[in-house]
C-alpha cells in the first residue's frame, strides 16, 4: 500500500495553475491585494487539476493518538494516562478540538494508533458525533534513547493506517483533511524527526511542549541529542527514521498526508507534530508537499524549522501549542475563502468595472 500510494502522487497541474493565475488577474480587485490567498488558490487549482478547484468542504479532522517510551526519561510532567483520558474527552465532544470542529462544521475521527493504557471508551462509528477507530499497532513506542522506537514493520503499519484513514474519509466525501494528534511526550520524537530531516541542532528543534520548566527542557534537549547520536537516522530512508526516533501518531499522520496527496485532496497541517510528520511524507514523495497547507505557526521552534524546510508559509500565527488539530481548524475558513474567491468574485468584464 505504501509504495502504490507514493507512486500515485504527481506534481501539481501547471495548466490549472496558469488558469487560476489568469483568473485572479481578471477579478474585481487589484492584483495581489489578497496576499497569500492568491498563490494558495493557484496551488489548490494545481492540486485539483482544474480551475476553479472544488471548495474544500466538508472538512474532516483525523486525530491519531499514541504513547511514547521516552516518557520514562522525564521529558514531560504529565502522566501517560492522560493520552487515553483525552481520547475519552474527544469522543465525548469536550475538548477544544471538538469546539472548533463544531464551529467549522468538521467531522472528527479519533484513531488509537498506539495508546499504552486501556481506553475508557469503546470504538464507535456514530455518524452524529466523533468517531473512534481501534487501530493500535503496539501499546506505545519503545524508549528511543535505549533502542529504536519502532521496528520497520511497525512504522510501516502505522503509515499504512494513515493512508487507509485518508482514503476512507475522502471516500465518505471529505474535500479537505485536517491533521490532529494526541500523545503525552510526543513533542520529543517530533523534535528528533525535525532535526533528522532538516539538519538543525536539537536545541533549535526542541521546544517546551506543554510548558516544561528549565530543568525538564534541558533534559529534553539532551534526550533528543542522545537519540540522534545513538541511531544516526538517514533522512534518505524515511521509514528508517520513523522507526528509529518517531512515534506511531507521527507515522500515521505521514500516511494521512500521503493518502491525501495521492487522492489530490488538500491536507491542512496543524502544529509541530503534524509538520514533523509532513517532513516524513515529503521524504517519501517530494510532490506530496503540493497537497500540504500550513494552518498555523506553532509556538514550538521546531515547527518553524520544518515549515522552512518544506517551503510552506503558515496562514495564521497565534502562538498556539495545543495540538489536537486546533490550529488547522482555525485556519480552515482562510483556505475556504481563498477558493471561494475563484468561484464567486466577478471579473472586471462581467461586472462592468473599469480596469486601471
Amino acid at each position: 500500500m505504501l509504495e502504490s500510494t507514493v507512486a500515485a502522487i504527481r506534481p501539481l497541474d501547471e495548466a490549472a495553475m496558469a488558469a487560476a493565475r489568469e483568473l485572479q488577474g481578471r477579478l474585481t480587485k487589484p492584483a495581489g491585494s489578497l496576499g497569500a490567498l492568491e498563490p494558495l488558490s493557484v496551488r489548490l487549482a494545481g492540486l485539483a487539476g482544474t480551475c476553479p478547484p472544488p471548495l474544500p468542504e466538508p472538512a474532516a479532522v483525523a486525530i491519531f493518538a499514541g504513547d511514547h517510551g521516552v516518557h520514562a526519561q522525564g521529558v514531560t510532567p504529565w502522566p501517560q494516562e492522560v493520552t487515553a483520558q483525552m481520547i475519552a474527552n474527544f469522543v465525548a465532544g469536550g475538548a477544544v478540538v471538538n469546539a472548533f470542529a463544531r464551529q467549522a462544521g468538521a467531522s472528527v475521527t479519533v484513531v488509537d494508533i498506539g495508546v499504552a493504557t486501556p481506553l475508557p471508551v469503546e470504538p464507535t462509528a456514530d455518524p452524529a458525533g466523533p468517531r473512534l477507530v481501534a487501530a493500535n499497532v503496539r501499546p506505545g513506542t519503545r524508549d528511543l534513547t535505549v533502542t529504536a522506537a519502532l521496528t520497520r514493520d511497525e512504522a510501516r503499519a502505522a503509515v499504512e493506517t494513515g493512508i487507509r484513514i485518508a482514503g476512507e474519509l475522502v471516500d465518505a466525501g471529505a474535500g479537505i483533511l485536517l491533521t490532529g494528534d494526541m500523545g503525552i511526550g510526543n513533542t520529543t520524537p517530533a523534535a528528533a524527526l525535525i532535526a533528522a530531516f532538516t539538519g538543525v541542532d536539537p536545541a533549535a528543534a526542541t521546544g517546551r511542549g506543554t510548558g516544561v520548566d528549565d530543568e525538564t527542557y534541558a533534559r529534553k534537549v539532551g534526550v533528543v541529542r542522545a537519540a540522534l547520536d545513538r541511531h544516526a537516522p538517514d533522512p534518505a530512508d524515511p521509514l528508517g527514521v520513523l522507526a528509529a526516533v518517531g512515534g506511531l501518531e507521527h507515522a500515521a499522520l505521514a500516511g494521512l498526508v500521503l493518502g491525501a496527496a495521492a487522492r489530490r485532496v488538500p491536507v491542512l497541517l496543524d502544529g509541530v507534530i503534524a509538520v514533523s510528520a509532513a517532513l516524513v511524507a515529503a521524504a517519501f514523495a517530494p510532490d506530496a508537499v503540493g497537497a500540504m497547507v500550513a494552518g498555523h505557526r506553532s509556538a514550538e521552534p521546531g515547527a518553524t524549522a520544518a515549515l522552512r524546510h518544506l517551503g510552506l508559509d503558515p496562514l495564521i500565527d497565534l502562538g498556539l501549542r495545543l495540538g489536537e488539530g486546533t490550529g488547522a481548524l482555525l485556519a480552515l475558513p482562510v483556505v475556504t475563502g481563498a477558493v471561494r474567491v475563484l468561484h464567486e468574485v466577478a471579473t472586471f468584464d462581467s461586472a462592468g468595472v473599469a480596469e486601471k
